[in-house]
């Protein structure tokens, strides 16, 4: 695989978007002639492979429309991305995810699909309600969901049934979810905790806040007060004095034998069970299931200088709605976003980890509520601000009212920016 040279993401997209603003699209849809779509995505063998048996039948059905894919794993990508785009190459369509859509839709590089959203060119009728209006951007349809996920916690069944404690339960507060990774601990003799350390995790945070009947933005703003990420830290460190807690977070410390359970996502659960000997499951995460919401795992998202938006258009439709297109392109996204779709490709999974997560998300799906409006530029930033923040509280270097007002600060500071 080539490699690339690693300037700054937002350098690279300040000069992008100097450029988007003088552009025009290019439009060149009254052409009859054929049709190339440049498609770019990261991920692994299978998700191309995947990709590419999808694409190909739309080809077959649409002989004028070919593709020029390329694709790569996910260190780089966004620099690539950003390269392409100040070169004026970018794709026509690419995957993207919830930390970055709303930065390149606010420096206008991509596509505006809001008509064929609206008038069913695209359709997003069969997505779950809260799914549906994700990939919009102030008042434009700029991402359509790729793929679906749930939140979860996972834990390991094997040895909570060895250990003969109670296997965790969906509708769990964190101190009911506390008490029991304490109990863990103690009937392992403090060789196990029994959760993964999930202070640090901005998810797990941003559910924790909307089940107070907050949340964390106020549009481009902070949702939260110092106070409010006092008391989730605190709560963590009670926990972590109890020995319920295991300082890895996420599927590391169940591979490493360090928890029992761990906070993740359901389009992840497939992927750790390969990478674990023992039965894993999964159930919703602690606090009120409608504080969650099914995010999209990717979006597809079109570049606003393709010559062939309406085609364009098309393909997104195709590789989100139809049948065919779903069973060729799996899981490899996470669940199909039409539900039509997901439950048609339901009958092909045997038992295993992909049939359990796909019922653990079809469970979930009457008791979550809606999503979000995707997260503003600064959330990738914010992400690193409260794991280090939770870091310092862990390791005791300051204390959870310390460690608030600094994370505060900062992510008032990254959002401002």
């Amino acid at each position: 695989m080539r490699t690339f040279p690693c300037r700054p993401v937002v350098a690279l997209l300040a000069a992008v978007s100097l450029l988007a603003g003088g552009c025009s699209a290019g439009r060149e849809e009254g052409s009859s002639g054929p049709v190339t779509i440049s498609v770019f995505w990261y991920g692994d063998q299978a998700r191309a492979e995947r990709t590419e048996a999808a694409l190909e039948l739309y080809s077959t059905r649409h002989p004028g429309t070919t593709f020029k894919i390329t694709w790569q794993g996910a260190q780089g990508y966004y620099d690539r991305l950003a390269t392409q785009a100040v070169g004026g190459n970018a794709p026509d369509l690419f995957q993207i995810d919830d930390s970055r859509l709303v930065d390149y839709a606010n420096r206008g590089l991509l596509l505006d699909l809001s008509a064929a959203a609206t008038d069913g060119r695209i359709d997003v009728t069969a997505f779950p309600p809260g799914l549906a209006g994700y990939g919009t951007v102030n008042g434009k349809v700029v991402g359509v969901a790729a793929g679906a996920e749930t939140p979860a916690l996972v834990y390991n069944r094997t040895m909570v049934r060895e250990l003969r404690v109670a296997e965790p339960k969906t509708g769990m507060t964190y101190p009911q979810l506390f008490t029991w990774a304490a109990e863990v601990g103690e009937e392992s003799d403090g060789e196990i905790a029994g959760l993964a350390d999930g202070s640090g995790d901005l998810d797990a945070y941003w559910m924790w806040l909307r089940a107070q009947g907050k949340d964390l933005y106020e549009g481009a703003a902070p949702g939260f007060a110092p106070g409010d990420t006092a008391r989730w830290f605190a709560m963590w460190q009670e926990a972590r004095a109890a020995d319920a807690i295991a300082r890895p977070a996420g599927e590391r410390a169940l591979t490493e034998g360090a928890a029992v359970a761990a906070f993740g996502w359901s389009a992840e659960f497939p992927a750790w069970q390969q990478r674990d000997d023992d039965d894993l499951a999964l159930v919703a995460r602690p606090g009120d299931t409608r504080a969650q919401w099914s995010r999209a795992s990717y979006y597809w998202a079109g570049y606003r200088g393709t010559r062939h938006p309406d085609v364009l258009a098309d393909v997104v439709n195709f590789l989100t709605n139809d049948p065919q297109a779903g069973r060729q392109l799996g899981d490899v996204r996470g669940f199909a976003p039409n539900l039509e779709v997901r439950e048609a490709n339901a009958t092909d999974l045997a038992d295993g980890p992909a049939r359990t997560a796909h019922e653990f998300e079809s469970a979930m799906r009457d008791r979550i509520g809606p999503s979000p409006a995707p997260p503003p530029a600064a959330h990738a930033k914010l992400r690193e601000l409260l794991a280090a923040a939770a870091a310092t509280v862990a390791s005791e270097k300051y204390s959870p009212d310390d460690a608030a007002a600094e994370f505060s600060r900062a992510a008032a500071t990254a959002l401002a920016s």
